[in-house]
């Protein structure tokens, strides 16, 4: 961050983390109850609204020019899956975007999903309460209709009914190894997961405002 970020933005909600600053658009609007922390860069036109949380978890995170990121959303990258939202895109009101590839003019409704490993093409949508899920590959102009659920690669497009074929297409599908590190099958899963993911979160104690 300048020093003229570091004067226009003091005493928000902006945080140093694992030695990353946030770098921010001198034109970017940032709410000041908004969270950025950790390697995030936010582009030219940017506007961050409030209670929105952007978070680099280990991995960075990158907004192009004129991504709009409503409020109480959610944008985080881990380690292992970067974050990149290209250009002219939108992140509607409590949507979460994990560790995903965005291509330009994207449109998340509220209440979107995006899971770790997604690809998202240019120009698609992804609509109010739909999810796309771990490593789905959106081809250019998908529409994921109004709570269904992209996955695999290709894609299938289910409604949430279809519970059996939206677990038969998604073979691979281990939340807890791929995002926790823990075995599915370990005996006292929630024990490890939450042990393992609370040391990890707990290297925010370091951060420091800036």
């Amino acid at each position: 961050m300048t020093a003229s970020l570091a004067a226009r933005y003091g005493g928000r909600m902006i945080y140093e983390h694992l030695g990353a600053r946030p770098r921010i658009d001198d034109t970017a609007v940032i709410a000041p109850t908004a969270v950025i922390s950790g390697d995030v860069q936010i582009g030219p036109g940017c506007q961050v609204l409030h209670g929105a949380v952007i978070t680099a978890e280990g991995g960075p995170i990158t907004l192009g020019a004129h991504v709009i990121v409503m409020e109480n959303a959610l944008i985080r990258a881990t380690a292992a899956d970067a974050v990149h939202i290209g250009p002219h895109c939108l992140v509607g009101t409590l949507a979460s975007i994990a560790g995903a590839t965005v291509g330009e003019e994207v449109f998340f409704a509220s209440g979107a999903r995006v899971f770790n490993g997604a690809r998202v093409g240019d120009r698609c949508e992804v609509r109010v309460n739909a999810i796309v899920h771990r490593r789905a590959v959106l081809p250019e102009g998908t529409v994921v209709p109004i709570g269904w659920v992209a996955v695999g690669d290709p894609v299938q497009l289910l409604s949430p009914d279809r519970a059996e074929e939206i677990a038969a297409a998604q073979p691979e599908l281990d939340f807890p190894g791929y995002v926790f590190g823990v075995d599915r099958d370990t005996p006292d899963l929630m024990v490890q997961l939450t042990e393992r993911y609370g040391q990890s979160l707990a290297r925010h104690v370091d951060d420091r405002s800036v």
